[in-house]
C-alpha cells in the first residue's frame, strides 16, 4: 500500500458513525508521521471536549488476546494527571506506554522501548513530559537550594539534574524550561545514544522518536521535539 493509501487508512481509523474512536491499523500498516497525527487527532478531540470510545469491548479484548501491535510506545510521567489513553483518545492495544516520575529512561525503561520497536515494530516513540512535573520540581529544588530527599527519591531524580543545569541559562520559568529540557535530553538519548535495534530504523526513516510537553491546564500535546526528518 503506498504513502497516500496509508494515509486513507489511518484517517479513516478515527471516524466513526456516530463518534468517537475507531481503533488504530496495526503499526505495520502506519509510518511514523501517521502515527504522529494519529495523536494530534486524538488530542484535539480531547480538546473539543469530545466523548471518545475507550475501545474496550469483549471483541477487542478477544481480538488483543491472540497479540499486540501498538502505533506508539509513550514515555510519561507518574503523575496522575496525565493518563495518555485519555488525553489522545485512545484505547487497548493502542499505546505501549511507559510511566514513571519525571519521565526518565533507566535500564527497565530503555528495554522496555526497544522490545516495543523491535519486536512490536512500533514507528513512533515519544517522550512527554508535563507542566508542575513534580520529580523535575524536587531536582529543580537540589540545584537551588540544595534540597534533599528522604529513601529512593533522591537517587530518582539525579537523572534530571543535568537537565536543571542546563535550563538554569535559559530565560523564563526555571521549572518550565527543565521540564523540556528533560525531555529533550532523554529524547537526545534515544536518538543517538542507544543500541542498534533503536538506531538503525531511526536512520532508515522507519522509527521516529518525538519530545512533547502536556500542559495541565489547557489540556494540549505540545510536540515541540521532532526529528530533522519530520520538517
Amino acid at each position: 500500500m503506498g504513502l497516500a493509501g496509508l494515509a486513507g487508512s489511518a484517517n479513516a481509523a478515527q471516524e466513526r458513525p456516530g463518534g468517537g474512536m475507531m481503533p488504530a491499523p496495526p503499526a505495520s500498516e502506519l509510518n511514523p508521521s501517521q502515527a504522529l497525527d494519529l495523536l494530534r487527532q486524538g488530542n484535539d478531540a480531547f480538546l473539543r471536549g469530545e466523548q471518545t470510545s475507550v475501545l474496550t469491548s469483549a471483541q477487542r479484548r478477544l481480538d488483543l488476546a491472540l497479540g499486540q501491535s501498538p502505533f506508539a510506545a509513550y514515555v510519561t510521567c507518574s503523575d496522575s494527571r496525565v493518563p495518555p489513553e485519555l488525553l489522545f483518545g485512545r484505547g487497548l492495544g493502542e499505546l505501549f506506554i511507559i510511566r514513571n516520575a519525571g519521565n526518565t529512561v533507566d535500564t527497565v525503561a530503555l528495554g522496555s522501548i526497544e522490545y516495543a520497536v523491535a519486536v512490536l515494530k512500533t514507528p513512533l516513540v515519544v517522550v512527554m513530559g508535563h507542566e508542575s512535573c513534580g520529580a523535575v520540581k524536587a531536582a529543580t529544588e537540589v540545584v537551588t537550594d540544595n534540597a534533599t530527599f528522604p529513601g529512593s527519591i533522591g537517587p530518582m531524580i539525579e537523572p534530571i539534574i543535568p537537565a536543571v543545569l542546563q535550563a538554569r541559562s535559559e530565560n523564563g520559568d526555571l521549572l518550565d524550561n527543565s521540564v523540556r529540557a528533560n525531555v529533550r535530553r532523554v529524547v537526545k538519548q534515544l536518538r543517538e545514544q542507544t543500541d542498534p535495534i533503536m538506531l538503525e530504523p531511526q536512520q532508515k526513516g522507519d522509527l521516529w522518536v518525538v519530545g512533547a510537553y502536556y500542559s495541565l491546564e489547557t489540556g494540549e500535546v505540545d510536540f515541540f521535539d521532532l526529528p530533522e526528518r519530520a520538517g
